[in-house]
């Protein structure tokens, strides 16, 4: 990897962190917007659903759009969308009396940024390296700078919100202008060899594929936003018990939500560098992180010190660890590059469907006894390892024993 190809790396890296704390940065301070408009659990957690619904919808068109124009021409757009939805967002919450209605309108604009961004990031990287390597390492790096914001988020989150509680809404424009600098000097994806196909003919391809490689894909789908479910499900849950079980707030709560993040973070870079592209160690590091996710949320139904719970989360961050980055690499590299926007946007259209679902879910289930989540997390987490182990199937060329790029 030349020293280009690493400052584009880094400056596309910047965008998944943008976008991770555009999200993540709030939910330390929900039971703080909660307090100060008035509203109950599961209102304030729509201020993260709505946010995700509207990705989910669009993902997919940013995916078709960015294979037809090109990626930089997707990124940067959708860049400023989120910037101008942030910046309404923490002016409508510092201007109105009653701002609940129009901050939920501000995360909606937010939301149709996000889709074009973060999810045309990973085909990005697929489309800069030859080498299967080279884009797994990639990846892993991208993950790691999601993580890493989910890591700084909680603790940004908390400091921005002690000095003014709308303060974090104002932050996501700033980071959203620094990404777009980066993205426009140092990321050079390479030209498009041929052209997009027309809508229709691109809607019959993306079936064919499906129809083709689904007996893959479809679980991949489903494995991510399993994942990104019970993460967002845990840390909504966490951020509400320290506050009105362990009495912690404000930036010593962010510091708690990031250990098990940087958990998460640490083990995510780690996978992307190590996995390289041997898809057998990719299944098994799905399996076995889905495996260590649900064993590690037995501990907080028996356990309910906040340090026993923290060391279980630690670990349910190592596995989610070892789980992201496989499956990025491998719907990435089993994919052409002519499909692979489309198709990643559409596994990344099921991680919003996780990440929009956890929240309410969870201020659902916290009406009843806690064991409830951890019962449901437990349960999906399972089923995850083995919908890995039964559906990931790397082939391999039967005359050499090596494997080939499909799954």
């Amino acid at each position: 990897m030349d020293r280009k190809q690493k400052w584009s790396l880094w400056s596309l890296s910047s965008v998944p962190l943008v976008m991770t704390l555009g999200n993540s940065m709030l939910i330390p301070v929900l039971p703080l917007i909660e307090k100060k408009l008035k509203i109950t659990d599961l209102q304030v957690s729509l201020i993260i659903t709505i946010y995700s619904i509207v990705a989910i919808i669009l993902i997919p068109i940013a995916g078709y759009l960015s294979d037809k124009w090109g990626r930089k021409k997707v990124i940067i757009p959708s860049l400023l969308i989120a910037a101008i939805g942030g910046a309404f967002t923490g002016w409508v919450s510092w201007k109105f009396t009653n701002p609940y209605m129009w901050i939920l309108i501000g995360r909606v604009i937010q939301g149709v940024g996000s889709a074009g961004a973060m999810p045309v990031v990973i085909p990005c990287v697929g489309d800069m390296f030859e080498d299967e390597k080279q884009v797994s390492s990639g990846l892993g790096l991208v993950e790691t700078s999601n993580t890493l914001g989910k890591v700084l988020s909680p603790i940004l989150g908390s400091l921005l919100a002690s000095m003014v509680w709308f303060l974090p809404f104002w932050f996501i424009p700033v980071l959203c202008i620094i990404s777009i600098i980066l993205i426009i000097f140092f990321v050079k994806p390479p030209k498009q060899k041929q052209e997009a196909p027309p809508l229709k003919v691109f809607l019959q391809n993306v079936k064919a594929i499906l129809c083709e490689k689904g007996r893959w894909l479809f679980p991949i789908f489903l494995l991510g936003g399993i994942v990104m479910f019970i993460l967002f499900g845990v840390l909504f849950y966490l951020s509400s018990i320290l506050e009105t079980k362990y009495h912690l707030d404000g930036v010593w709560k962010g510091f708690v939500l990031a250990i098990p993040l940087a958990s998460l973070s640490i083990t995510s870079y780690i996978s992307g560098k190590k996995i390289g592209n041997n898809k057998t160690i990719m299944k098994w590091c799905v399996c076995i992180g889905f495996f260590l996710l649900g064993v590690s949320l037995i501990v907080p139904i028996f356990f309910k010190n906040i340090y026993i719970i923290i060391v279980s989360l630690i670990i349910s961050g190592v596995g989610i660890g070892g789980i992201l980055p496989s499956l990025d690499a491998l719907i990435t590299e089993g994919i052409q590059k002519e499909q692979r926007g489309s198709i990643t946007s559409l596994y990344s259209s099921m991680r919003f469907v996780g990440v929009a679902a956890g929240p309410p879910v969870v201020a659902l289930l916290m009406k009843g006894p806690d064991n409830y989540l951890f019962y449901l997390s437990i349960l999906l987490a399972l089923a995850g390892a083995i919908l890995a182990f039964f559906f990931i199937k790397p082939k391999t060329d039967e005359k050499t024993g090596v494997e080939n790029k499909e799954v």
